[in-house]
């Protein structure tokens, strides 16, 4: 689960980071009031939305020469008419694709002077399997193209779990970042922060890019991206309530709320499978038979009758889905409850697109005989390559 820069820094300033004052904007009657909490001289006026890329990026409705979620204004009225620019309209990075984003928040902040730009990132090593800190020099890039161009300016530091952040573990961190006298004493400070933060509040991801020095040799935050591990959602609520919906996919909204692990692709083949791994499977074998699945969606190990209804109510509400492959191995997953929860949604939403089941395992057989007994045009498959076939033939005609 990810938040926002404003929610981001606001937990991280409750922790002691060094964070700037800031006015969070919701709609644009209240910018310029907004903009008076900040004494200036110079504001800064962040767009708010779920993606990266943003003082890059581009409005859909823009005047000539106006760009960026990202700009600096020398006057409240100045930041409140940027502000005003911003919300409701649509704004386009990288990460979002040419479908963008529409801006429900604006974030006013104070300015700074920057000496120096750097980058400080905290993430889940699956390779060591520990907490790793990221430090670079090249702050405000992207860090993939320092690590491509550059690697020699990055620096990797694992952390001990039963240790925590130790005096050398500090030490690698703020010479990798190659910072002096008050500098490194603040980031000395900072890196203890940053890890509490992180482990308190079971965080998969937190990168500050850029972490900027000023010309009194003090660290700022000047930008902040969090993610959480939803695994572990159900003790921190206080998190929970910083989520906003707006910014995350209808179909994922929907599917969280009955407990299913769904993330929605671009292709035409809805998949419906039960265990991650046999989901990575059935979407590799559509593509190679030629075609793209249009999601990833696992049920889980014990589905109901009333979770596997749901599931197969998400993937035909995309309309981009062109068909449907359903491929269960039956184990705890019994083949007939698959059987009869596909059954009842298609009685409530109807199959206007191909269907390929494939069942395997426990009650296999009965789960035949509810789909075999029903009067569904469903197309049987024998395992799994025969059902990818039959779906991407079905779809392409």
């Amino acid at each position: 689960m990810n938040i926002h820069e404003y929610q981001a820094k606001e937990l991280l300033k409750s922790y002691g980071a060094p964070v700037a004052g800031g006015a969070i904007v919701l709609n644009a009657d209240e910018a310029e009031a907004k903009a008076k909490e900040l004494p200036g001289p110079l504001w800064v006026v962040k767009a708010q939305i779920h993606a990266g890329g943003r003082g890059k990026g581009h409005f859909k409705e823009a005047e000539a020469g106006e760009k960026g979620g990202v700009r600096l204004a020398k006057s409240a009225e100045e930041a409140a008419a940027e502000a005003k620019k911003m919300l409701g309209n649509t704004l386009v990075t990288v990460q979002t694709g040419e479908a963008g984003k529409e801006v429900g928040r604006v974030y006013f902040e104070d300015g700074a002077d920057i000496e120096k730009e750097l980058y400080l990132s905290i993430v889940v090593d699956r390779g060591t399997g520990k907490v790793a800190f990221i430090a670079s020099t090249e702050g405000g890039m992207d860090i993939e193209a320092v690590a491509e161009e550059t690697p020699e300016k990055i620096a990797t530091v694992p952390v001990e779990p039963s240790e925590g952040i130790t005096d050398d573990v500090a030490e690698k961190i703020v010479s990798g970042l190659k910072l002096e006298g008050t500098a490194a004493e603040d980031g000395r400070a900072l890196v203890r922060t940053l890890y509490q933060a992180f482990t308190e509040k079971d965080m998969a991801m937190l990168e500050i890019n850029p972490l900027i020095v000023m010309p009194d040799n003090h660290l700022r935050v000047l930008d902040a991206k969090v993610g959480f591990d939803p695994n572990a959602s159900f003790r921190h609520a206080d998190i929970m309530e910083l989520r906003d919906l707006s910014e995350e996919d209808p179909f994922e909204v929907k599917a969280s709320e009955y407990d299913l692990s769904y993330v929605k692709l671009d292709g035409t083949i809805g998949c419906m499978v039960n265990g991650a791994g046999l989901a990575m499977a059935t979407m590799d074998i559509i593509k190679h038979y030629g075609a793209e699945p249009a999601n990833f969606l696992d049920v889980g190990g014990g589905a109901t009758k009333e979770k596997v209804t749901e599931a197969f109510k998400i993937i035909t509400s995309d309309p981009g889905v062109e068909g449907i492959l359903v491929n269960i191995f039956g184990g705890i997953m019994k083949c007939d409850v698959i059987a009869e929860g596909v059954l009842a949604a298609v009685e409530e939403v109807g199959l206007k697109v191909p269907l390929v089941v494939r069942l395997e395992g426990t009650n296999v057989e009965k789960g035949k005989a509810i789909i075999d007994g029903s009067d569904l045009a469903v197309i049987s498959a024998d395992d799994l390559e025969d059902a990818a076939e039959k779906i991407v033939k079905a779809v392409k005609g």
